[in-house]
């Protein structure tokens, strides 16, 4: 079953002078279709990359050479955290102009396109953490309804404050999933780690969200629903009722049902296929075609009916689930 999957790292690395290869390797690993043109000399372009793949996020360190602009088109599925290592980096995402350094990160949430001004100078840690895992640990972490996607500040500070920890946290992970014999490579640690890394960023990065309710929070939600949603989120793939959910709530169904429609804006079966669908994609997104099938995976989340499984998949996301796990290949 899903739930009982242990992620291991997956550690992959990169240098070439080869502008295919290096599109390829960030195609693979970050986005589908990345744009990278280089505005420097085109013979000084030296891709260095050495990233680590962690069940919801990936990590890594990654520098070009030489000036090169990069273009992201239709960011959806994750947030995005770049913080220079060294030199600076010039970003446009939603109209936000952000010059990033050793002493701010910039930020992307999964909407809208990005442009990079990229430097030859700037080697740059790059996080990205899948759009689910750390929309649902903010919104356990507040107890009350978030929308989709976040509305995260465009960046933050990294000389004070829970910054400055993050990174750190992140780096000294790197370190040790890069290395064969380190702590937390183990699978039980590892999973910890990256626990940590998405726990983390839900504290560090701006948000409106606060003590006191404001205008882009949802209600804080009643015991009821909190107790009907961890029964989700423990066991997705059971088959639950109606009726099962509003037992373990404690309520009556109709009471369930008004209580899910007020506090999380959706029916409680609604939100359990929701949940669902984006455990499909978060698993097709990081599957290797030649040993996973789109039904294997819509199974083991609890979807029986295949044809209604990818016509939601597709309603959800735009395209097929077999083309998810295909592109990720």
């Amino acid at each position: 079953m899903a739930g009982l999957v242990v992620d291991l790292p997956v550690h992959q690395s990169l240098r070439t002078s080869d502008l295919e290869q290096a599109r390829a390797f960030c195609r693979k690993l970050y986005y589908a279709a990345p744009r990278i043109e280089p505005v420097g000399d085109p013979g000084r372009f030296d891709f260095r990359a050495d990233v680590v793949e962690l069940g919801s996020i990936t990590v890594g360190e990654v520098g070009h050479g030489t000036d090169i602009r990069v273009w992201i088109e239709g960011l959806e599925t994750a947030y995005q955290v770049l913080v220079p290592l060294t030199g600076e980096l010039l970003s446009r995402h939603r109209g936000a102009v952000v010059l990033a350094d050793r002493t701010r990160a910039v930020v992307f949430r999964p909407a809208g396109d990005i442009e990079l001004e990229w430097p030859g100078s700037c080697r740059l840690l790059s996080v990205k953490v899948e759009r689910g895992a750390l929309e649902r640990e903010l919104d356990a972490a507040l107890d009350q309804q978030v929308v989709s996607p976040l509305p995260l500040g465009a960046s933050f500070d990294l000389v004070d404050g829970p910054g400055r920890t993050w990174v750190a946290l992140v780096r000294l992970l790197l370190n040790e999933l890069r290395g064969p014999d380190g702590l937390a490579s183990q699978p039980r640690m590892a999973a910890r780690w990256r626990d940590m890394v998405v726990s983390g960023l839900a504290l560090t990065v701006e948000h409106p969200y606060g003590e006191e309710p404001a205008g882009l929070q949802g209600p804080y939600r009643p015991r009821t629903v909190k107790r009907a949603l961890d029964a989700m989120h423990a066991e997705p793939w059971r088959q639950y009722s109606v009726r099962e959910l509003a037992t373990v709530a404690g309520v009556g169904v109709r009471v369930l049902q008004d209580a899910f429609r007020q506090h999380v804006g959706m029916s409680p079966l609604t939100y359990l296929r929701r949940l669902r669908l984006d455990g499909v994609h978060a698993d097709l997104s990081r599957a290797d075609p030649g040993a996973a099938t789109v039904s294997e995976v819509a199974y083991s989340w609890g979807f029986t009916h295949l044809g209604r499984f990818a016509g939601a998949y597709r309603a959800r996301f735009g395209v097929a689930p077999s083309t998810t796990l295909r592109d990720r290949g």
